[in-house]
């Protein structure tokens, strides 16, 4: 290759130079388990195309037009080596595949406690994960510490090497959880709590973010976690206790309300002023905090019954339903002999 062609790799290169490879390069043992995962089906797979690429390239080569000692033969179609080789390789390959996405379903399951910390380090006996209640709102994350008396929104912090319990659910539109450095994404649903166990192993901020669409606000749905030291943490958490402000069924509706209100009101005109709309579309994505939460606020959020337009929990609506309404969640009654 000519000097001058290599000139035109130069921008390549230094685009390629400023990313930032999270998923492979993790802080957390979940995600580095799950980066393992993905190198190993890679390596996999490369054992076919690596080989089956440069043939290609071989036969076309050796098989070319001009080379006269290459060998024609018209007639040929069979060999028995190469269909082994041809079949028995991906049958290999897809069978190492298959036991290894049975461990690491199993292994890797977001609802499962973790069994380690680290490669070779068993979580400390006695030791209890930290719970943290995550409500996903438009556009934003709310984060709950049940046990500190805490609350956060856009931004949550842990420990490291201490295993962490999220309790995932939203307030309206689905949306997905997604933290690379810690773990893979886990969705979170109106009227249905997930799980996700993570743990992080490395002090520093991680970003995290919202993976699946869910309105105008969207782009800016993000949030840091920070992964600090025993010390680091209770500071964190002083400092919270310290804001004065506390997270009740009012607090929770005004940031219910306060980003889609402006949004709607604005989109239901006929011409609405575009300036307006981009500053509705732009939602805030400031850290607020909180010294004090509702211990049952999660799980109002959690059955619908938390909000401006809650009127009944739905867990009161499926109760009366099966008591007194259609009967459809009732189990049929047995013909009489």
């Amino acid at each position: 290759m000519k000097p001058q062609r290599l000139l035109f790799l130069l921008p390549l290169v230094a685009i390629l130079s400023a990313c930032n490879a999270v998923v492979l390069h993790p802080s957390g043992d979940v995600a580095v388990q799950e980066r393992d995962l993905i190198i190993y089906a890679t390596e996999l797979m490369l054992i076919v195309i690596l080989p089956v690429a440069f043939l290609t390239a071989l036969f076309a080569w050796h098989y070319r037009h001009t080379n006269e000692k290459a060998r024609y033969e018209p007639d040929w179609h069979h060999s028995t080596a190469l269909e082994v080789v041809v079949w028995g390789v991906p049958v290999i390959i897809i069978a190492l595949l298959a036991m290894q996405t049975w461990a690491s379903t199993i292994t890797l399951n977001p609802y499962k406690q973790l069994s380690r910390i680290a490669p070779g380090q068993s979580v400390p006996e006695g030791t209890k994960p930290l719970v943290i209640e995550v409500v996903a709102l438009n556009w934003k994350w709310l984060f709950i510490y049940p046990e500190q008396g805490i609350a956060s929104v856009n931004e949550a912090a842990a420990p490291i090497n201490q295993p962490v319990e999220f309790r995932i659910t939203a307030d309206r539109a689905q949306n997905a959880l997604n933290i690379p450095a810690l773990a893979g994404q886990i969705y979170a649903m109106p009227t249905m709590e997930t799980e996700l166990h993570v743990v992080a192993n490395e002090t520093g901020k991680f970003r995290g973010y919202s993976s699946r669409f869910s309105g105008p606000g969207f782009p800016k749905m993000h949030f840091d976690f920070y992964g600090k030291t025993k010390d680091e943490f209770d500071q964190w958490v002083s400092g919270a206790k310290a804001s004065g402000q506390t997270l009740d069924t009012a607090a929770y509706v005004k940031m219910q309300s306060e980003d889609t209100d402006a949004y709607l009101k604005l989109h239901a005109q006929e011409n609405p002023d575009p300036a307006a709309v981009h500053a509705a579309e732009s939602v805030p994505d400031a850290v607020v905090k909180f010294g004090q939460v509702d211990p049952q606020l999660y799980k109002n959020a959690l059955d619908q019954c938390v909000g401006k337009d809650a009127k009944q929990c739905l867990s009161e609506m499926r109760k009366y339903d099966r008591d007194k309404g259609n009967g459809l969640c009732r189990p049929p009654k047995l013909a009489a002999n």
